[in-house]
């Protein structure tokens, strides 16, 4: 993996070379940005077929209620039933996960690229720059204790903070609404009996967003802007793949 790593710091800091001339000493920062934002475009064709698989799963949802309703008392014929209609329709149950999946290699890569002190046995040279003056290898913690919350890096921390704030806001709202539009039929384990635990597991889930926030204050600066950066992108993304959802009317005016 350090060759990976090596190879994707090396681009990294080509880039930031590119960059210079229009951001200065934040070529860096600004660099770490743009190739987040890359590698997301990269992997989209990933992010659609996922998006394919889900509506095509949430179009079976209805037909999967009907089918525990009417073999609630046989699990094994409910099974069998649901895996007939998956097979006749054409829809894998995981087609909406495992391209997913797919992404995360490239997602741990790029977390490890901005938060890692070392590549390939050598010091993260990415880290030894500044965005304004805050550390890119430094945490909000160190910027606490170098002028408070305004001071000059603090305040780079707030800005990043209520980036976040505002995407995190975005992504709970329109989680809510997807739900609402498209509500998924309750888990149930062999016995045919709702899976403990899931309905409150549904009911955090929009909230989970918002986790960010403590992500972007614990971890460095360099991967803080990488994790604004790919949240930012993946809500922008969803908004789009799933802009043909049909939310009840009074579900869109509640929220």
């Amino acid at each position: 993996m350090s060759a990976f790593m090596s190879a994707f710091a090396d681009l990294v800091g080509s880039l930031a070379d590119l960059l210079q001339p229009f951001f200065q000493a934040a070529s860096t920062a600004a660099a770490i940005v743009l190739f987040t934002a890359l590698v997301r475009l990269a992997v989209h064709p990933l992010s659609r077929a996922a998006a394919r698989g889900q509506k095509a799963r949430t179009r079976l949802q209805p037909q999967i209620a009907e089918l525990r309703r009417k073999h609630g008392k046989n699990p094994e014929r409910m099974q069998k039933a649901i895996m007939e209609l998956h097979a006749a329709e054409k829809v894998s149950p995981l087609s909406g996960c495992l391209p997913s999946l797919l992404q995360l290699p490239a997602f741990f890569l790029l977390y490890h690229l901005f938060s890692s002190g070392s590549i390939g046995g050598e010091p993260n040279a990415l880290l030894s720059h500044d965005l304004f003056g805050a550390p890119l290898g430094g945490r909000w913690h160190d910027a606490l204790a170098d002028g408070g919350v305004l001071g000059a890096h603090g305040l780079v921390y707030l800005g990043l903070f209520a980036l976040v704030l505002t995407v995190a806001t975005f992504s709970y709202r329109m989680t809510r609404r997807q739900m609402a539009a498209n509500p998924m039929t309750p888990a149930t384990g062999p016995d045919g009996q709702p899976v403990p635990g899931v309905g409150a597991m549904v009911k955090v889930m929009p909230l989970l967003s918002f986790a960010t926030l403590i992500t972007v204050a614990v971890v460095p600066l360099a991967a803080a802007l990488y994790v604004v950066t790919t949240t930012a992108w993946s809500a922008a993304e969803r908004a789009w793949l799933y802009r043909d959802l049909r939310v009840p009317a009074a579900v869109a005016t509640a929220t």
